[in-house]
């Protein structure tokens, strides 16, 4: 974990295993999402180190007692980051890397990116959560096509149906997850909560819209607005402070 020009970068490190998920990294990337946060970082980059982005679950602990508990703590923790999450989906995301790169809020897939979520061949499951998510990613058809069929979809089909935002490699990913350090945090911050309450669809509680309403409100209050005009004025780029 590391954190640069406002950017966190998480990367699994399990090349030999193809970056599966086992319990031990589940944990680490609970404590990597912490400290991108305590490191102030504006944006977050998920990756894996080598050719693969994440191949799945390690099947060596997949049907032990904990691991289920650690992976939708891990994930969980990836989604509930304030910030925005790019996942640099490189190669191979399956099962679990699947799980991971939703629980991004925007992925960007290379040319041997593919993804895949192949739990009825495997007598798995994965739980609501992570299907209601894919379904508000990458719509009905797409979810019952990798669920119901296996199917796996290349970055171009992906890209095509909105499962990826973009296609390219780790340096785009990095380069989008740059740009986006740039712009006003409380408004990210806000944004993202709001997309992620209304994308679940169904009804949405008073005291949920009172907290965006006074989110919204917040944005206006904020010293950015300030920086943001004089910016405009002055023809420059701003440099937002979170306040």
């Amino acid at each position: 974990m590391s954190t640069t020009d406002g950017v966190g970068l998480i990367e699994l490190n399990r090349p030999e295993r193809r970056n599966a998920l086992d319990i031990a990294t589940c944990r680490e990337l609970v404590e990597a999402a912490a400290s991108v946060r305590a490191d102030g970082a504006r944006a977050v980059v998920v990756a894996g180190n080598g050719p693969a982005f994440c191949s799945g679950a390690d099947f060596g602990e997949v049907y032990g007692a904990d691991f289920l508990d650690a992976l939708y703590t891990a994930l969980h923790a990836v989604a509930d980051l304030p910030m925005p999450v790019v996942a640099a989906v490189t190669g191979p995301a399956i099962g679990a890397g699947l799980q991971l790169s939703l629980a991004c809020d925007l992925r960007v897939a290379a040319p041997e990116a593919v993804f895949g979520l192949p739990t009825a061949r495997l007598g798995l499951a994965v739980d609501p959560w992570t299907i209601e998510r894919l379904v508000q990613i990458a719509g009905g058809g797409t979810a019952r096509s990798l669920l119901l069929a296996c199917a796996t979809v290349d970055a171009p089909t992906a890209h095509a149906r909105g499962l990826a935002d973009t296609l390219g490699d780790r340096d785009a990913a990095v380069a989008l997850a740059t740009d986006i350090a740039t712009m006003a945090p409380l408004t990210l911050a806000y944004n993202k909560r709001a997309a992620n309450t209304y994308g679940r669809g169904g009804h949405t509680g008073d005291d949920v819209v009172g907290a965006l309403q006074e989110e919204f409100a917040a944005c206006w209050r904020a010293e950015d607005i300030a920086e943001g005009r004089a910016a405009r004025a002055e023809k420059r780029t701003p440099v937002f402070q979170g306040r």
